[in-house]
């Protein structure tokens, strides 16, 4: 089970955490993808973008990163942001500060960025508080629609965010191959979506 919408009170909760962004002139929707760059999903990604004239921000795993170099400056050529997602897709929650701030430290040595998000969205308070000190500006979510999890269907999952999707509002996606069933059906269509209703997609500032 996971909260597709991010609620209002849990938001007030973490305050100090990026949930949204208000927009102003042009309404807005900031997409997101985490957990690459993969050698073939996320090229696949980045054309569905450029179809739309649409900019997005990858989260990006620190060994991936090393993997796949090329894919990786090709996203940053094409004008998109990245952000620090870890090295290894640590949970937070699960160890110690000094060995969560260390695989992210490794993380930075290969992607540029003030960006975090913490995988799984689980990290210790304590953690974040260290993050914030080290200039990080902590990103979360408004919508996150479950394109990993298996058991749901591609319609779902794009009726997941359609049906809740307001401007301002950040989405998950992954572009990993876990996700590419639901996330190549969702994508194309909420870029439509986007489209129609007039939306700008910007990357994170």
């Amino acid at each position: 089970m996971f909260l597709k919408k991010i609620p209002k009170w849990l938001q007030r909760l973490y305050p100090n955490y990026t949930w949204g962004i208000p927009t102003e002139e042009v309404p807005c929707i900031y997409l997101s993808f985490d957990d690459g760059p993969h050698p073939t999903i996320t090229p696949w990604v980045l054309a569905q973008l450029a179809a739309y004239n649409a900019k997005a921000t990858f989260f990006c795993i620190g060994k991936n990163v090393v993997e796949y170099p090329d894919v990786y400056a090709q996203l940053l050529a094409e004008g998109h942001k990245v952000g620090n997602h870890s090295h290894n897709h640590l949970k937070g929650t699960a160890y110690k500060n000094n060995a969560y701030i260390e695989n992210i430290n490794r993380a930075k040595q290969y992607i540029d960025s003030n960006l975090f998000r913490p995988p799984y969205g689980r990290m210790k308070a304590s953690q974040g508080r260290i993050l914030k000190s080290m200039g990080y500006k902590i990103i979360m979510w408004s919508l996150i629609p479950g394109d990993w999890d298996k058991a749901i269907a591609p319609e779902d999952c794009l009726e997941n965010i359609v049906f809740n999707i307001e401007p301002g509002n950040i989405v998950v996606l992954h572009d990993s191959q876990k996700a590419w069933d639901r996330m190549s059906y969702v994508l194309p269509r909420l870029l439509e979506h986007c489209k129609q209703q007039g939306w700008a997609l910007k990357v994170i500032p």
